[in-house]
């Protein structure tokens, strides 16, 4: 298929079939990883469509010059590595979407299932839940949304981070449900819950160069976790007893190989049914743990 597309200019008319598919095959030859599902949703993002699903319904619409303009310029940037939310603007978590942009990372898959292992945890729907490392705020929001009833807190040290996820807030109406507190871990935080959840940085310091140019488009804070990954999440399972309730859980999202370490940490601060739970590749990403 020809890649003559997305050069400034170019007169001829081109289906919605053409153009995704000669978007997909530049961005394929740039290294762009799911290079026709990228096209797709930019796609999908120019021609106002709220999903992507909706352009198969239109593979033969034309599409002249106003219309593949936009689109040249985010193939173009997306080939250089900037990430697909942050062209698009948004996310989609848990079905729902969220504002995403460079101020907190981007969410990933992997903590869908965080937030999945925390909902079949929540036995009464009135619980307090607190979720540290908040970024975008997208964990505290999904089960606000999903416990009506429950008291969710967020917190982050970044005010930037806290300015989006105030943003989403108010984008699914839960901005006088969810509390928002800038904090350094627990520590401006106040009161109990029966339940911690935390994404926090995991990645070791000397790792961070050899990432990809696209995930280091998150805020470096987002993902430094120190010498060995594990400073802060150490220095959450040390406080997290003293903001938990008796027999409250923390929920932890982590990095490749630390469920060992991390494990025997919690069980040297009182914590009991620790369990480990794999991601979609089957890796130990997630350990659930009661305080004692």
């Amino acid at each position: 298929m020809r890649q003559e597309w997305y050069r400034a200019g170019e007169p001829q008319i081109m289906t919605v079939l053409e153009v995704l598919n000669a978007a997909a095959g530049f961005l394929e030859k740039q290294g762009v990883e799911s290079p026709r599902l990228n096209a797709e949703h930019l796609l999908a993002h120019v021609l106002g469509k709220e999903r992507r699903i909706e352009l198969y319904l239109e593979f033969e619409r034309p599409l002249g010059e106003a219309e593949r303009a936009p689109l040249r310029e985010l193939v173009r940037r997306r080939s250089e590595g900037i990430p697909l939310q942050h062209l698009l603007g948004t996310v989609d978590f848990l079905g729902k979407i969220f504002t995403c942009d460079a101020r907190a990372l981007i969410p990933r898959p992997e903590t869908e299932q965080l937030v999945e292992l925390v909902q079949s945890l929540v036995d009464k729907p009135d619980r307090s839940i607190l979720d540290v490392g908040t970024g975008s705020g997208v964990i505290a929001l999904s089960l606000a949304l999903k416990f009506p009833s429950a008291s969710v807190s967020a917190c982050d040290i970044s005010p930037l981070a806290l300015e989006l996820a105030k943003e989403n807030a108010v984008r699914h109406g839960l901005e006088s449900r969810v509390s928002l507190v800038q904090s350094d871990l627990l520590s401006a935080l106040k009161g109990r819950f029966d339940m911690i959840v935390a994404n926090l940085p995991y990645i070791p310091s000397a790792e961070i160069p050899e990432l990809s140019h696209e995930v280091r488009h998150d805020p470096l804070t987002a993902l430094d976790g120190g010498a060995d990954g594990l400073t802060l999440i150490s220095q959450l399972v040390k406080g997290a007893p003293a903001a938990l309730k008796p027999g409250g859980h923390l929920a932890l999202e982590i990095g490749l190989n630390q469920a060992p370490s991390i494990m025997k940490m919690l069980a040297e601060n009182n914590f009991r049914d620790i369990t480990a739970h794999p991601d979609y590749q089957k890796t130990d990403r997630f350990l659930i743990a009661r305080h004692g």
